[in-house]
């Protein structure tokens, strides 16, 4: 026991040294939130918790939680009337209800393609895309982000059923995947495009329904999955895809078939969430508004990754560098979170600003000037320390 305890200590120990050691820290409420995923600001909106609990309160059979997996008895006929009406507004055939969107992505790529298909991912796909397919059996190789002639190549040699896995926009970079084009290899090549919307759900498209959707791409792609945990401000995903991918995941995926389903109080969350979006086409629009105010004022010579999504990377390397730079904008009043290696590559070390539309205005011209400040300074420094 005391060597594994050491053995983990050591490790601990150089990710200190590293300066990449991570810990739990309380949100400050004294700052101005530039940094969670909350874009619609529907996590915090009091009309939307209320609509949630009024309708729960409504509900006299609900029970506190689900009772059982989805095969045993945590399939209720809440969920399978939401499930339904979620493959509607995401104009799907079917698809099925996960408690997260990493447990969707989980539950796909582990099962879905087999031991004898090819599984072409961009490199900068989330973690979850990843896990799930070294959990399944499927060949699988990364290609360069956006990077349609290294994906042909690769389409070229590929065998067996070909998946290719993107994110509608990237949680890093903030930038999106060139759908069309990818739509257009899958077609060539018979290969299923699978799109994780996980940034652009309640975002973009009609009343919130993704960017595949808004590009009029869904007869195109085999699945998509949408999280509810980032714009639509409450918890879990929908998988969507067509009856038999459905019928497949329920025998077949084990984040499915072993897990406890979700409760009562989180799928009408869901269904209540999608609603709210139907009904508030401004919070999209002051959004947008916020994005292109952003662009406007951020200085050009500084490392940017531009981006007409809400996430906005400011690149600075070195762990102890970002670091700093978030310390100076806490100061300011601002929470901008730096985002360290190995989360990112070494070298792309960068702050991740998240825009809101409960955000105000000003409060995007102050944080932008502020941050214009502090790079033009370092930038400066740098330049006479040379």
């Amino acid at each position: 026991m005391s060597e594994e305890k050491d053995q983990l200590r050591h490790k601990l120990n150089k990710r200190q040294s590293l300066d990449s050691y991570r810990s739990l820290t309380l949100p400050d409420p004294s700052l101005i939130d530039f940094s969670s995923n909350d874009y619609l600001g529907l996590s915090r909106s009091q009309e939307l918790k209320s609509e949630i609990l009024a309708a729960y309160a409504d509900m006299a059979m609900a029970k506190n939680g689900s009772t059982g997996s989805r095969l045993i008895t945590g399939t209720s006929k809440l969920i399978l009337e939401t499930e339904q009406a979620l493959a509607r507004h995401f104009h799907s055939s079917s698809g099925l209800v996960f408690s997260s969107g990493y447990m969707a992505n989980l539950a796909f790529f582990s099962s879905v393609p087999q031991k004898h298909d090819t599984l072409l991912y961009d490199e900068l796909s989330h973690a979850c895309i990843k896990d799930g397919a070294r959990l399944g059996t499927v060949k699988k190789f990364p290609f360069k982000h956006n990077d349609l002639d290294q994906l042909e190549q690769k389409l070229k040699r590929a065998t067996g059923q070909i998946y290719i896995a993107c994110e509608a926009v990237y949680s890093m970079d903030g930038d999106f995947a060139p759908l069309h084009d990818l739509a257009a290899l899958a077609q060539h090549y018979q290969a299923r495009l699978v799109v994780d919307e996980a940034h652009s759900t309640g975002v973009f498209g009609m009343n919130g329904n993704g960017l595949v959707n808004h590009l009029g791409l869904s007869d195109q792609v085999f699945a998509c999955i949408y999280t509810f945990g980032k714009a639509m401000g409450v918890h879990g995903a929908f998988l969507a895809g067509n009856e038999t991918l459905r019928e497949y995941l329920v025998n077949f995926s084990r984040p499915f078939i072993y897990t406890t389903a979700p409760s009562d109080l989180e799928v009408l969350a869901m269904a209540t969430a999608v609603e709210k979006v139907r009904s508030s086409p401004l919070l999209a629009q002051k959004l947008s508004d916020h994005i292109q105010l952003f662009i406007a004022l951020i200085e050009p010579e500084h490392k940017i990754i531009r981006s007409e999504s809400a996430i906005q990377a400011v690149l600075i390397p070195g762990n102890e560098r970002v670091k700093n730079a978030s310390q100076f904008l806490k100061q300011k009043g601002f929470d901008i979170r730096p985002i360290l290696s190995p989360t990112v590559k070494e070298g792309e070390e960068r702050l991740r600003i998240c825009l809101h539309a409960f955000n105000s205005e000003n409060e995007v011209k102050e944080m932008t000037l502020a941050l214009n400040a502090y790079l033009s300074d370092s930038l400066l420094a740098k330049r006479e320390n040379f």
